[in-house]
């Protein structure tokens, strides 16, 4: 049995586990969002950063990366990683992925992927939606133990560019992120 794990945000450009194969494409039905806060990674519990999660979006797709891991002990050290590594995240669902814009069939089915979700009583560090103005800042000022916020959302930037993606939500946070860094200058 094979395991497949999308990866959307910072699992995009650091799986951190060994993997056979990576394969860069989308699922529908999802939009990438920094409404989860992080107070393990990217900010502390005083002051959580933010991190990407998704929210059902009806037409809409979310690119990314899905690695494949092919045996048995590779799929256990990965998802014991996994576990610790996304443990703000409260649901793990099994998506269909594609590759192709104009695909009607999975490319793989199946592929696993943890979402935070904006149940306070299951996710007590969901954030939630504010204005590019406001989670900009909270980005800017956030940083934990993974290092400052605003390189999680720079890095998560680049590797989407490198993936083709163009994510309107990352990159306006991230021209604003530039703005009130300048003008901290």
């Amino acid at each position: 049995m094979v395991m497949w794990v999308f990866g959307y945000g910072s699992l995009i450009w650091r799986a951190g586990f060994h993997f056979d194969e990576r394969v860069v494409g989308f699922i529908k039905g999802y939009r990438r969002v920094f409404y989860q806060g992080s107070t393990d990674h990217r900010g502390i519990p005083e002051f959580p950063g933010r991190t990407v999660t998704l929210e059902p979006a009806e037409g809409e797709i979310c690119w990314g990366a899905a690695y494949k891991i092919s045996k048995k002990e590779d799929e256990e050290i990965a998802l014991a990683y996994l576990e610790v590594r996304e443990k703000q995240y409260d649901k793990k669902e099994y998506v269909d992925f594609y590759t192709e814009v104009t695909a009607t069939t999975p490319a793989i089915s199946g592929v696993m992927l943890y979402i935070a979700s904006p149940d306070k009583k299951t996710n007590i560090n969901y954030l939630g939606p504010a204005s590019v103005e406001d989670i900009a800042r909270q980005i800017v000022q956030a940083e934990g133990p993974a290092g400052p916020n605003r390189d999680y959302l720079f890095q998560l930037e680049k590797a989407l560019f490198q993936i083709g993606c163009s994510d309107n939500h990352v990159i306006d946070l991230a021209n604003e992120v530039r703005r009130i860094l300048s003008e901290e200058l």
